[in-house]
């Protein structure tokens, strides 16, 4: 075989970090609405970094260590959005935005949410980090994700309980098991994200 040009140059893929799960105060550094489309909610996409503490600035040392042009923020959380159908779903997904908007609401004194998703910018608020499996082409892959959020002060005062694993789309406990290190670049339905910052 001959060796191609650049070999000696060119970058290997490499096992990305994984944040801990565990509690975390984040910082919101960039919002997107989206528009639902074939029948699913709009959804508000939150670009968030860790705030303080041991991993603070996880996300931004993420994303600038990544050499490739297809740079991909993986900080992310998903807030989907209410249809107003008046469904059972529906009125899951109206108690949780508003418990979201509460929290943030708590953790940033002086704010009130006023359907501005800008607003959003630089608000702090709780993040609770846990493992989500999901099945990929037959493979078993393990990440870690915001499951569920809580108030500044719950996080620092470890008031705040770890979610048990979550398994859809078919994984279940197993033994051999991929682990990514793209928690965060998974969202909390399994699609993938592409926000550069």
């Amino acid at each position: 075989m001959k060796k191609f040009k650049d070999y000696d140059e060119t970058q290997s893929y490499s096992e990305s970090a994984k944040l801990p799960i565990g509690g975390y105060v984040v910082k919101v550094q960039n919002v997107r609405f989206e528009e639902g489309t074939n029948g699913n909610s709009d959804r508000l996409v939150l670009m968030v970094d860790v705030n303080d503490g041991e991993y603070k600035d996880f996300y931004k040392k993420q994303y600038e260590s990544q050499t490739g042009e297809d740079k991909k923020w993986k900080g992310t959380f998903t807030i989907y959005c209410p249809k107003d159908d008046g469904s059972e779903r529906d009125n899951w997904t109206k108690r949780r935005f508003k418990t979201i908007m509460e929290h943030i609401e708590e953790s940033n004194p002086g704010y009130s949410w006023n359907w501005d998703e800008n607003t959003l910018k630089g608000k702090v608020f709780g993040a609770i980090v846990g493992e989500i499996h999901t099945e990929i082409d037959g493979r078993n892959i393990a990440y870690n994700a915001i499951r569920f959020t809580t108030t500044v002060d719950n996080i620092r005062k470890d008031n705040f309980k770890i979610p048990e694993p979550q398994y859809k789309n078919g994984a279940s406990p197993k033994e051999n098991r991929e682990v990514t290190g793209d928690e965060g670049f998974m969202n909390v339905d399994g699609t993938q994200e592409e926000i550069p910052f």
